[in-house]
């Protein structure tokens, strides 16, 4: 899942426009009973508070995290992954934004503390569960699609064609369920066992 963060296009949208963050190091608790939101815990490095990740859960913080995941107990910065065509557009575009990163974080900072106080920590369903999947996975598709046949043709000169067009709806809905499948079976909650692994 990490290494699908990295390497993944397309998620550079989630990073930088919407601030989704993945932090360096994940622990997951070995209980096939849980989903993998459930099992999934955040250390911080800098005071050792773990944290659980039902935190920056969809439902919680998911988003506006576009200098890493705040850690409530301590307020500084816990660590993340960089998706490679995010670092590639950021260190493209430097110039027009090295100077504003300063201010723009203490700010950003200062409202963390808010958004922190009124969590819903409990069990929630996971948006893979039932027929989620179908749902997240287009979703995911329509992204991809965008990006691929409309985004990408413009940055790289191309053009838009309404071949390409129409070639990557059924392509990237074929994707995009695929996608969401895989999601559910990873994020959805094993066999129900009383014995961690």
């Amino acid at each position: 899942m990490m290494l699908h963060w990295i390497v993944n296009p397309g998620l550079a949208f989630n990073e930088l426009v919407l601030g989704q963050r993945v932090p360096k190091v994940m622990l997951i608790e070995r209980n096939d009973s849980k989903s993998l939101q459930e099992k999934t815990f955040v250390r911080c490095p800098h005071c050792g508070t773990i944290h659980s990740g039902q935190k920056w859960s969809v439902e919680n913080n998911a988003f506006k995290n576009w200098f890493g995941l705040y850690c409530d107990a301590c307020g500084k910065i816990i660590p993340c992954l960089r998706n490679i065509t995010s670092w590639v557009l950021m260190t493209l575009t430097y110039p027009l934004w090295f100077w504003l990163k300063d201010s723009r974080k203490s700010r950003w900072l200062e409202r963390q503390p808010v958004r922190y106080k009124n969590l819903n920590l409990t069990n929630q369903p996971s948006p893979y569960e039932g027929r989620g999947w179908i749902r997240q996975g287009l979703y995911w598709g329509l992204l991809m699609w965008i990006m691929m046949a409309v985004i990408f043709p413009l940055i790289d000169g191309s053009g838009i064609t309404v071949k390409n067009l129409l070639i990557g709806i059924p392509v990237w809905a074929v994707g995009g369920l695929g996608f969401g499948y895989t999601m559910k079976l990873i994020m959805g909650k094993g066999r129900a066992s009383s014995q961690s692994i």
